[in-house]
């Protein structure tokens, strides 16, 4: 029905109730971020997550209800497999007071206090987002990776702001590990 917010998903022939609160969604890419993960435990993070009744669920559906989960938290934008492959802009959790910053200021209230909010609307008021700080730094961002002249306020802004324009390089354990070593050995 035109309006109304999904609470649940079809996956084969059910209606599976679902997870749709903001917050349950940005854990979801929480996962995907994590670095110490594979590929599969994180579907199987997001499967657990998204879905209520994941273990009743047969196995034999959880590709579809993975493919379903991320149509879901894309707003059933079809994206192709070369989208995914584009280089971030944007990092959830590094750029998560710049965001919800600026989503509040769409919002005109402080959407964290809520006790839910559906994905969808949070997602509405993220794309609300126009001219202000956390616009700037990724236009800063996207800039760089095209290699584009900054402009000269953009520039100094970068220089004095580098902590917040540059996304971090996430490690695996293993790769820290091996940095602490490398360090170690060669007494830095």
């Amino acid at each position: 029905m035109i309006g109304e917010l999904p609470k649940t998903i079809k996956v084969g022939e059910k209606e599976e109730p679902i997870r749709t609160d903001f917050r349950d969604i940005l854990n979801v890419f929480a996962a995907f971020n994590d670095q110490d993960l594979s590929v599969e435990e994180k579907a199987i993070v997001c499967l657990r997550i998204i879905y209520k009744n994941i273990d009743e669920m047969d196995s034999s559906l959880y590709m579809e209800a993975y493919e379903k989960a991320m149509n879901f938290m894309e707003m059933n934008d079809s994206k192709k497999d070369s989208d995914y492959n584009e280089p971030k802009l944007m990092d959830w959790e590094q750029d998560e007071q710049l965001i919800f910053s600026a989503v509040n200021k769409v919002a005109g209230t402080e959407v964290r206090s809520f006790e839910y909010m559906h994905w969808w609307t949070f997602l509405g008021y993220y794309m609300g987002i126009g001219e202000g700080l956390f616009a700037d730094v990724v236009n800063i961002r996207q800039k760089k990776l095209k290699h584009k002249k900054l402009e000269k306020h953009e520039a100094e802004f970068y220089r004095k702001n580098r902590e917040m324009v540059d996304l971090k390089t996430r490690y695996t354990k293993e790769e820290l590990k091996e940095k602490e070593e490398l360090k170690r050995l060669l007494g830095i």
